[in-house]
């Protein structure tokens, strides 16, 4: 193998799980890419949701520094001051009281499910540990949480998977009702369906959930992975619809780019995970627990959510207005800057030809499924790089639609 690094490397020595893209990024600044041949890209994928903040953001920057030259690691037999400061941000800034740090959104995942088993074994009894969640839902890649998730493609081939797991239709409360019973140890919702396609929740659907798991004794779940730490204009979207869960799960955008993951709920459902019942090696290190403290009080600031707000209706006013020309969008939906394209019946099942197109034009873009071309940018991004994405994108659509 030549010593060169290039894209066939990735098929020379990586594990093909993975399609990536043609080009290899080797520099970011804000939500600017640069390429190895020195091609200049506009990023509104944003690591799926994670570079909260674009490319090495100066204060970000800092904090990693800063803690790299005082201690990277020393496990959970000890503590770290940097943890301790982010949890403690953490149960300020929302409702919770206890927090447990992972590496992972599916590890975050991963220990909530556990969690309201072992909460629901501890109050009631083994037989109350039925997971409700949603069809077409997606919570991680570990044989747990993907049993949970509602996609039975990501399981195909990992059986026998975990049992008492049932799923209902998002947005459907009647579908809800008919699945609940008091044998229920928890509902776990994603207030904005990411993967499967950018859907928001009613309103109404997570209000009645919540009264559905008062009633059955039942635990209320929040995948926030992908739509906490301000994506959505909010720091998280419980605030944006009012409903409170038990238990809220985030990673992606908390760590700014650096791996952490965090599981959030209160201290009576806490203390069901005593010493030794769950652990995580890495979890909450001091690396990334500086750097995440730094990303929350950067995104909490009101400017920043504010900004969040009025960048996103920029961006949807542009995806309207390309979609006025060439009519391939059925609708613009999501919540803030998680925003889903909805491919109409022509184009249906070609989200990835929006993405090889786009990368031609030096444009950075992700699909949410087949039929949905889904846009996550820095919620810091300048109006210029909107407005040049959107410019990009647009060129990207002509030649689909003459093609």
């Amino acid at each position: 193998m030549s010593s060169k690094i290039t894209r066939a490397t990735f098929d020379q020595v990586m594990v093909p799980n993975y399609a990536p893209a043609s080009f290899i990024p080797v520099k970011g600044l804000g939500s600017r890419v640069w390429d190895q041949e020195g091609h200049e890209f506009i990023d509104l994928a944003g690591g799926i949701a994670v570079n909260s903040l674009g490319h090495c953001h100066p204060e970000l920057v800092a904090a990693l520094t800063e803690q790299a030259q005082k201690l990277w690691h020393v496990s959970n037999v000890f503590t770290n001051e940097p943890v301790l400061k982010l949890a403690s941000r953490l149960t300020e800034l929302t409702f919770a009281e206890r927090v447990f740090f992972s590496n992972s959104g599916a590890e975050a995942n991963e220990a909530a499910f556990k969690l309201v088993r072992k909460y629901a074994s501890d109050h009631s009894g083994a037989h109350k540990h039925q997971i409700l969640s949603c069809k077409n839902s997606f919570h991680g890649r570990t044989l747990f949480t993907v049993s949970v998730g509602g996609q039975p493609k990501y399981t195909e081939g990992f059986a026998p998977v975990p049992a008492g797991i049932d799923h209902f239709e998002y947005n459907n409360i009647e579908s809800l009702k008919a699945a609940i019973s008091d044998n229920t140890c928890a509902v776990v919702i994603e207030p904005v369906q990411g993967e499967g396609g950018v859907l928001p929740a009613d309103k109404a659907f997570l209000q009645a959930a919540r009264e559905l798991c008062d009633q059955h004794g039942a635990l209320l779940v929040f995948d926030e992975v992908q739509t906490g730490v301000g994506r959505t204009g909010s720091l998280y979207a419980y605030m944006e619809y009012g409903v409170v869960p038990d238990v809220l799960t985030t990673a992606k955008a908390l760590g700014g780019g650096f791996p952490i993951g965090a599981m959030l709920t209160t201290e009576k459902i806490a203390k069901s995970f005593g010493i030794g019942t769950h652990g995580s090696t890495y979890g909450g290190n001091p690396l990334g627990a500086a750097v995440a403290e730094k990303v929350i009080d950067i995104v909490s600031r009101p400017e920043v959510l504010a900004g969040v707000r009025t960048k996103a209706q920029r961006l949807i006013d542009g995806l309207n207005a390309i979609n006025a020309k060439y009519g391939v969008f059925k609708t613009v939906r999501g919540m803030g800057l998680l925003i889903g394209a909805v491919l109409t019946e022509q184009y249906a099942g070609r989200a990835k030809d929006f993405t090889k197109l786009a990368e031609k034009h030096n444009l950075m873009v992700l699909v949410a499924g087949l039929s949905v071309v889904r846009l996550a940018p820095s919620l810091v991004i300048t109006d210029e790089d909107i407005d040049e994405g959107l410019k990009r994108f647009e060129a990207a659509v002509a030649d689909l639609a003459a093609a």
